[in-house]
Order: C-alpha cells, then structure tokens, then sequence
C-alpha cells in the first residue's frame, strides 16, 4: 500500500515521505494512529497544501521533547522489591514499574517508551536505562532496585 508519512516514524521514514508498505502495517497501525495517509491524489495535495504547517508541528514536538529530556536526564527512580540472600528478586522490574515510579515522581512516560534492551530487571543494584520520548530524543535515567523492608 503507498502512503504519505504525516510525522517521523523510526525505521521507517520522515514527514513527507512517498512509501510503499505491507498491508496490515498501514491499515493496523500507521493511519489508525495518524502517523499516515493513503497516498492518493487528493490526500498528496492535501499534504502539499498543509506541509508547511505540519513541518511546524513536527519541530514543536523535537523541542518540547528535548525540554523534557533535559528534565528528566539523571533522575534516579528507586524502586523497593523483595528479594534472596543472594540479591535476585522475587519476580522482576519491568518498564510498567519504572514508568509507575516516573509518575510518582512528577514525570508522565509511556511504559513503551522505557527501553530495556536487556530485559526485565532481576537484580538489587543500579542500572542505566533510556527513555524515548520523541524519534530522536532519548534521555538517561537511573533505577535503583533497593530491597523492601519489612513491615511488623
């Protein structure tokens, strides 16, 4: 299916683009979410017509995105979990729990944003992890896992 990119996609293209994908891919995913358009004549003069205003829309989004960063670059969430003698824990910290701790701490992140490139967190101790918050912005966070203490 030919469609019109309405907004940067990663690994895929940027605003404006011509492109040829699968299928389900564009009728799923991209034009339910807005980030596409069927490429037919009236919608490639549509995009002509609103390019400049959508250009505009897109670098209002890099710069909020790259304020945000700035904010959010060094924050340590602490997250407490119970775990063994040994420093494993009992289950893990998954991207749900870190964008819960981001909340609490004043900062709104989708939990598909949190990149775990080495998957759920199993071990007390400090890891680096980023956060996309736009194509091209990521941002560094610390998540300490800290054990639990015990409640009497």
């Amino acid at each position: 299916m030919q469609i019109i990119l309405m907004e940067k996609v990663a690994n895929l293209g940027n605003l404006g683009d011509l492109l040829k994908v699968k299928d389900g891919y564009a009728r799923n995913f991209l034009i339910p979410k807005g980030k596409a358009k069927r490429a037919t004549p009236a919608a490639l003069k549509e995009f002509e017509a609103k390019r400049a205003e959508l250009e505009g829309a897109a670098a209002e989004k890099l710069a909020a995105a790259q304020a945000y960063a700035e904010k959010l670059g060094g924050v340590v969430v602490r997250i407490a979990r119970k775990a063994g003698v040994d420093g494993r824990l009992f289950g893990s910290v998954t991207n749900f729990d870190i964008a819960d701790g981001l909340k609490e701490l004043g900062f709104t992140v989708e939990k598909s944003a949190v990149r775990m490139p080495a998957g759920p967190l199993k071990m007390i101790g400090e890891s680096q992890l980023e956060v996309a918050l736009h194509s091209d912005v990521m941002a560094t966070i610390t998540v300490a896992v800290v054990v639990e203490q015990m409640k009497m």
